[in-house]
């Protein structure tokens, strides 16, 4: 009996024919795939977030899917095969984890990060890479900036305590505002990263990750849109319609309907 995985892999092999296949399969490239790749990441995280297993299968599913269309590619190519991928990752997990298959000695959570970073380090070896350019400059921001700064603050470079971050965040506001002020457009975009950097840092040394804490703002601010939609479907009026006050009531009320029990 067929296994899945080796049916996945045929169905790929069939939809990238060029005799056969899908027109559409058949130009794909690894550039012209890596923006659905991360997409469907990303669907990952939010039917996980929503508690909807269904969809967490079906879009965990389509990440496979990316995995199988890209080492289709390769091999086309010459390059390696799906056997290959899966067997660098085992090799990795294996490597990367001695306390559970050669009896290492770390046991603690902390013991067993630090001995990841040595592996890690271990295999980087003679690789030209600096602290910051570890983290892939396509990384979702917030995320990129926050892997920064951690990469950074365990070579010492990073606030004694928390107090000089939130003064640092402060004193970001400030230079915001002074830019606002100015009119200066590029000016104020410049502030603004700085400020959003500051805010990721104070994140992080509150063990808060930056990435998830705007998503969680992102699903509270929609809740509370579509509870002021439908509150203002059932009395027969448009949102557009609203002014100021309006909207200030109804968004207090929204608020406080979806507020977490």
């Amino acid at each position: 009996m067929t296994q899945p995985i080796d049916r996945l892999r045929q169905i790929m092999a069939q939809l990238r024919d060029k005799d056969t296949g899908c027109a559409w399969d058949i130009e794909q490239t690894f550039a012209t795939i890596a923006p659905y790749t991360i997409e469907e990441a990303y669907e990952v995280a939010d039917a996980i977030e929503r508690g909807n297993y269904e969809d967490v299968c079906e879009e965990l599913g389509d990440v496979l899917l990316q995995v199988v269309f890209q080492a289709q590619i390769a091999a086309e190519e010459g390059r390696f095969d799906f056997d290959d991928v899966a067997t660098v990752i085992c090799e990795k997990l294996v490597r990367r984890h001695p306390h559970v298959f050669s009896d290492g000695p770390a046991r603690t959570p902390e013991e067993i990060e630090k001995v990841w970073d040595e592996i890690k380090a271990e295999e980087k070896a003679g690789k030209p890479q600096g602290l910051v350019d570890q983290v892939p400059a396509n990384f979702p921001a917030l995320v990129r900036a926050q892997k920064m700064q951690k990469k950074v603050a365990k070579a010492g470079l990073d606030w004694p305590d928390i107090g000089g971050v939130a003064d640092k965040v402060a004193e970001e506001v400030a230079e915001f505002q002074a830019a606002t002020a100015s009119g200066d457009p590029a000016a104020m975009t410049d502030e603004f990263g700085d400020l959003l950097f500051s805010l990721v840092n104070l994140a992080r040394h509150t063990g808060i990750d930056a990435d998830e804490a705007l998503r969680g703002a992102n699903a509270k601010f929609a809740a509370r849109v579509r509870a002021i939609e439908a509150a203002a479907k059932a009395d027969g009026v448009a949102v557009d319609t609203f002014d100021a006050a309006e909207w200030d009531k109804r968004w207090n009320a929204a608020k406080a309907a979806t507020r977490p029990k």
